[in-house]
């Protein structure tokens, strides 16, 4: 099942999308693609990818690449609309800028960056396959603040198609294409190196179990998740001085369970 799973994955799968990422012609083609621009290397971090070191704690769904200017690019497929993606792409450029920082330069010397996430829904329900976000003065647009920062969302679900590169419309609708879809011809070059890229990785053995461990990993986050969910549940509940046998009954968990949860939160609390 787990064979039938991988060999059906597309590129808006997290592990694949990291996969096909990581090879820098892949990245470079869509920050060029995405951006307008051209640059002339792209260098991936492979230490903060999941598909490269599954022992990282914490699942990375991201992307995280440097060019030759050394901008910055954090790159993220998005397949459901989650609350507070603005703040969400704040928090990625503090994080860019944070461990700039970190290494001894200064604030002055912050390179630009750029938070790219590629969504298989519309953000902002306008119907347009780009949004592009730079801090403008509000009283006077043409003001620019020239802080380096820029955010861009990119939709599957856009309909202007005249306003934007063809090139980029391919792509989009590549992604929001499902795994039948995705394997036809897009008559586009860039979607063809995609393509190909997907094919050899469906191939490797390596990636597969690379995939498989991914799952894992994906499956104990959300485990964890729903564990501390219920553990605060519980310590509330406590707190409110509801018996330890009805927090069992509600959470559908022993007696002796809720115990523990409640004497281990007492205790990181203290």
């Amino acid at each position: 099942m787990a064979e039938r799973k991988f060999q059906d994955l597309t590129i808006k799968n997290n592990f694949m999308f990291g996969a096909v990422m990581a090879e820098p012609k892949n990245c470079k083609g869509v920050i060029e693609l995405v951006l307008g621009i051209e640059i002339d290397r792209v260098e991936v971090s492979r230490e903060k990818s999941m598909v490269y070191h599954p022992e990282y704690k914490g699942v990375r769904l991201d992307v995280y690449a440097k060019d030759e200017n050394n901008t910055r690019y954090n790159i993220e497929m998005q397949v459901a609309k989650k609350p507070a993606l603005g703040r969400r792409t704040r928090y990625y450029q503090s994080q860019m800028d944070m461990e700039i920082l970190l290494s001894g330069q200064e604030y002055k010397e912050l390179p630009n960056s750029y938070v790219i996430f590629i969504c298989d829904f519309d953000p902002f329900g306008k119907r347009k396959y780009c949004y592009t976000f730079q801090p403008k003065c509000k009283e006077d647009p043409e003001v620019d603040l020239e802080d380096g920062r820029c955010c861009v969302f990119l939709s599957t679900y856009g309909e202007n198609e005249d306003e934007v590169p063809r090139e980029l419309v391919n792509f989009l609708k590549f992604v929001r294409a499902n795994q039948e879809e995705s394997q036809k011809d897009f008559r586009d070059h860039f979607v063809r190196q995609l393509q190909d890229s997907i094919r050899w990785i469906k191939s490797s053995r390596e990636m597969e179990e690379r995939f498989m461990i991914f799952e894992e990993m994906m499956k104990d986050e959300r485990e964890a998740g729903k564990r501390e969910v219920r553990q605060s549940t519980a310590l509330n509940m406590h707190q409110k001085g509801y018996p330890d046998e009805a927090i069992a009954e509600v959470l559908e968990v022993d007696v002796e369970t809720v115990q523990e949860w409640i004497s281990e939160l007492e205790s990181t609390t203290k």
